[in-house]
């Protein structure tokens, strides 16, 4: 089939092909091309969306001010510090990469406050997954703590990407749109092994619904609330805060921060350094000046 010509739209010029959608639709592939993740595209639209609701003018004419009003108005919302740095780096793109403008040039990225993340401790962490009596989501705790991922890489986990025989396991497209090999907990891998051989529903995915498909990670935060609220844990947990706790203990193992840094996929080693802040077993080892006096 003959490719289809890329017609170069005039965003100044009122016509049926030059619609908010079809602006839209043209940022979602530029995004797709640039190999952003869909949840990234997703969000980057939905702001990118919400400006254009705001501006009253054709989006070729938008100017400096028109962007710090809408992050103004973002801010004025109460959208965290985080929220409002997506929403500019959604913009950046839509402007810089795909319309070629560089009214963003003067416009500073918003800063991100470094927060502490939330730690189980190794109890509270046995009392979620020991709570969980339903098999597949006592896994689904498990597999979470024991290999730091994070739960969109648990959704999309296939059966073919696990090697339990080497208890190793392969997670494809991560965050950054990066492959990386996680390890597997010996005990966990012996029991999907039977899980799987004996579940009823035919299914690629390790975990999955009643009709075979992949979790919605909705289902899996859900999961993680129920059984933290029933094994009386009062933390406001997600998650992410598995991925939290299983890198923080592997650091208070003894393990090398590069390790960690390898196993969770992040890019930059300071990344992983926020973990050698939350590590308690590490700072009750400094010993108090006043007790050398």
């Amino acid at each position: 089939m003959p490719q289809e010509e890329v017609k170069n739209i005039d965003a100044t010029k009122p016509t049926s092909t030059n619609s908010k959608e079809d602006l839209i639709k043209r940022f979602s592939n530029e995004l797709i091309v640039a190999g952003y993740s869909q949840r990234t595209i997703t969000m980057y639209c939905g702001y990118v969306s919400k400006f254009l609701d705001t501006l009253k003018k054709p989006v070729t004419e938008s100017k400096h001010d028109d962007v710090i009003a809408f992050l103004v108005k973002k801010k004025s919302e109460n959208v965290t510090n985080t929220t409002l740095a997506l929403i500019y780096s959604a913009l950046n793109f839509f402007f810089k990469t795909f319309l070629k403008m560089t009214i963003l040039e003067d416009v500073k990225r918003p800063k991100i406050g470094k927060k502490i993340p939330i730690i189980l401790t190794r109890a509270e962490v046995t009392s979620l997954i020991a709570a969980a009596i339903k098999k597949r989501d006592n896994l689904i705790l498990g597999f979470l703590y024991s290999s730091g991922c994070r739960v969109s890489e648990c959704t999309k986990l296939k059966i073919n990407d696990l090697d339990l025989d080497n208890y190793i396991g392969s997670v494809w497209g991560g965050k950054g749109n990066k492959d990386r090999i996680v390890i597997l907990s010996k005990k966990w891998a012996e029991e999907i092994k039977i899980y799987l051989k004996n579940r009823k529903i035919s299914s690629e995915f390790v975990f999955c619904g009643i009709d075979g498909g992949k979790l919605s990670e909705d289902t899996i935060q859900k999961i993680v609330k129920k059984y933290a609220k029933k094994a009386g844990i009062t933390k406001d947990i997600t998650p992410h805060t598995l991925r939290h706790s299983y890198a923080t203990h592997l650091l208070e193992s003894g393990e090398s921060i590069r390790k960690i840094q390898v196993l969770l996929g992040h890019t930059n080693l300071s990344t992983t350094q926020i973990y050698t802040t939350v590590s308690t077993e590490e700072l009750k080892k400094v010993k108090s000046p006043l007790d050398s006096l």
